[in-house]
């Protein structure tokens, strides 16, 4: 069990628990054996005192190695980290600038008497987050700042005799030769040095800005024809890649644009109609277009892959502060407009976007991928239409399951993957402001005040001994994902007989409620409890429980719903239930119903640990939606290392989050943007892959928290 608000930095705690008699007693069924399970609090590194002699010994010796590498602290950059403003001292969440308090700070690092004697112009603010710990005196802005040397002394000379004092500390002070500089997307490939000379050739006059027709060509030799199929964060990236390296690409969509999108949504919510193609999962920018808009990620956050990443999304209109907030987030309302300007500069490449069109197969000679197979998607009685390329980049996201049917057929490999499925908790937003907030919680005036909406971050971890549980249920995890605050529920079903859902909130995130999903991992032996079996069980799994979720809501998209403290007394004593931001209608049930005994027993126990850390997170007001499945992909498609390539198909490239490799619009952007060079590497387009200019890439495949 662990709570982990903004950059939290605890030490790791064990707490072993006798569930039989939890503190807080919850009615249980009767079970045919004995459990025992252990909560973990799961957290940072061991700090301080907690520290074991081993890493003590490898913290001193890394620090040694620091300060032995500072040949000139009068040159280059200092890195200043975890350099904390009280909230009164702050400006705000949406200052970025450097403020009369932080400029306090910065003066006790450098121990310089006069703070403000100190140019701030020779300061730039790298990370802002916002940390209201229970366990600190005050909640406080905490910054990490960088230090232009050359520039304080030219400002202020007398900062020379502290600078010469200026000792590196690991992971608070830090001395780089220069800064590090990251640049966007197109910047880096205009840059590309390791051009083949022999096929491609530079265009002149290349105006970046307005986006011309592509920034290298092939004179001699045909352009390769390369098909993106799907237009969410992998395959825009991909196809940026392919087409500034002068690919003739074409972007298929089986969805809508989102001008369109968002007005079949909006029929959706309002008239309970559902297009099958236009919806939240489907169509530009894929289902993270009517998300939180979150970009935070567990594959690095200051990786030169993740901050190229960052970098383009402003180049397209995302505000600047996301590269510098502690946990950047756009929502709906600035990822439209983003979408937009991202499509029209693939189209002043000469990219092909093709929006209401479904793959329905592939084309494939020789074990060779030679095109694909579509039909209109939204005129299903038109004909079918044979497109030929020389390669195909699948970047489907994990809710094109028919994708997954169609690969099967020419027997390429699919590998089932854990992945988590659960139910979606609301509370009303001022609650959750209150818990951790507390007296400060009026600072946060619905994401217009001075400190954020407030969110939280929980997770369990639940491990059984050999004996003590069936096979099932041993090492299992329970945890938020999605968590939005000041968010709404929504629905991210694809078929009338199926309910799941989802979260969403705006920029601002100005709604009154807060939601999260509560999940619980599953894996390959609970799709075979429900004798479910080969490369689609995952899928089959997460289908058996929507149904299960639209019979009890009774239809037309209503959302079987449970209060909280229902729900861990497993009754259903009220036949009214706490207000919902589920727009298409909830209805009271049981949701012990829904899910194996196992995975609810999981729910009660976490959300009982949960509020022992959020005293207050069980109330008659937080109310449980069923059922969110759709995590994370439920296969992932081999694929090789470098290359991207399938393992099972030459021409094949499945990237992002549908082929099990990415896990949010950062990692999946990431993997399209790898997966990118490589398809250009492979076809002469670049001599060296990104890897030379941003390092390996990690994936975001599934985690265990």
């Amino acid at each position: 069990m662990s709570l982990l608000p903004s950059n939290s930095k605890l030490g790791s705690v064990h707490l072993h628990v006798q569930c039989l008699h939890p503190p807080n007693p919850i009615p249980m069924r009767a079970l045919p054996y004995h459990r025992r399970q252990t909560l973990r609090v799961l957290s940072a590194k061991r700090t301080g005192k907690q520290r074991y002699p081993s890493e003590k010994k490898e913290l001193k010796l890394k620090h040694q190695e620091i300060v032995g590498e500072v040949k000139n602290k009068f040159a280059g950059i200092w890195r200043l980290s975890k350099l904390g403003v009280p909230v009164h001292k702050d400006p705000g969440k949406d200052f970025l600038g450097v403020s009369e308090g932080l400029l306090e700070q910065i003066a006790k690092v450098l121990e310089f008497p006069v703070a403000s004697m100190l140019p701030t112009e020779a300061f730039t603010v790298v990370r802002k987050s916002f940390d209201a710990r229970k366990r600190l005196k005050e909640p406080k802005f905490v910054y990490v700042v960088e230090m232009d040397v050359n520039k304080l002394l030219s400002l202020e000379p007398r900062a020379w005799d502290f600078i010469s004092e200026l000792q590196p500390k690991v992971g608070l002070v830090e001395h780089m030769p220069e800064a590090n500089k990251s640049g966007d997307l197109i910047s880096i490939i205009h840059g590309f040095e390791n051009v083949h000379q022999g096929t491609v050739s530079r265009e002149s006059a290349h105006n970046m800005n307005n986006g011309s027709q592509g920034l290298y060509t092939h004179p001699t030799a045909r352009k390769p024809k390369i098909a993106v199929v799907g237009s969410g964060p992998s395959g825009l990236f991909a196809s940026l890649v392919l087409a500034e390296f002068g690919a003739d690409v074409t972007l298929i969509e089986r969805g809508q644009p989102v001008e369109q999108r968002g007005r079949d949504i909006g029929a959706l919510v309002v008239r309970r109609i559902l297009q099958t193609e236009s919806n939240f999962c489907f169509g530009e920018g894929g289902a993270g277009t009517w998300s939180d808009g979150k970009l935070v990620t567990r594959i690095g956050r200051n990786s030169g892959s993740v901050l190229a990443v960052m970098e383009t999304l402003v180049h397209f209109g995302a505000p600047e502060g996301i590269l510098v907030d502690g946990k950047p987030h756009l929502g709906t309302d600035r990822l439209i407009p983003l979408l937009r300007n991202f499509r029209q500069h693939l189209q002043n490449l000469g990219v092909t976007i093709k929006f209401g069109m479904r793959v329905d197969d592939l084309l494939v000679d020789n074990g060779q991928v030679v095109g694909v197979k579509v039909s209109d998607s939204v005129d299903r009685q038109s004909n079918t239409q044979k497109w030929e390329y020389d390669a195909v980049v699948l970047a489907v996201g994990h809710s094109a399951r028919d994708i997954y049917q169609t690969l099967l057929s020419h027997n390429i490999d699919l590998v089932p993957k854990d992945f988590a499925v659960g139910l979606r908790i609301e509370h009303p937003q001022e609650v959750i402001n209150s818990l951790q907030y507390s007296g400060l919680a009026t600072e946060v005036r619905r994401g217009c005040g001075k400190v954020p909406v407030a969110d939280y971050k929980v997770a369990k971890y639940a491990s059984g001994k050999d004996g003590d549980e069936p096979l099932q249920a041993t090492s299992r995890s329970c945890y938020s994902f999605c968590m939005c605050p000041g968010g709404q529920v929504v629905l991210t079903g694809t078929k009338p007989s199926e309910i799941c859902i989802n979260g969403m909130s705006f920029s601002r995130r100005a709604s009154k409620w807060a939601n999260a999903a509560l999940v619980v991992t599953v894996s390959m032996k609970d799709f075979d409890a429900l004798n479910l079996h080969g490369p689609l069980a995952g899928v089959e799994f997460q289908r058996e429980f929507e149904q299960r979720a639209a019979r009890m809501g009774g239809g037309n998209f209503v959302v079987p719903v449970q209060t909280v403290t229902d729900f861990l007394d497993n009754k259903l004593s009220v036949t009214s239930v706490p207000p919902s931001s589920y727009r298409l209608g909830v209805k009271a049930a049981n949701l012990h119903e829904i899910f194996p005994i196992h995975i609810t027993e999981t729910l009660q126990h976490s959300i009982s640990a949960f509020d022992q850390e959020l005293p207050g997170f069980i109330s008659k007001e937080a109310l449980l939606h069923g059922v969110e499945t759709r995590t994370s992909s439920p296969i992932q498609i081999p694929r090789g290392i470098d290359t991207y390539e399938s393992t099972s198909l030459k021409g094949l490239y499945p990237v992002g989050e549908g082929a099990g490799y990415a896990g949010g619009i950062v990692s999946a952007a990431v993997d399209g943007m790898y997966a990118g060079f490589a398809v250009a590497k492979n076809f002469g387009l670049c001599n060296d892959g990104i890897e030379s200019i941003l390092g390996k890439a990690r994936t975001a495949g599934y985690l265990e928290y």
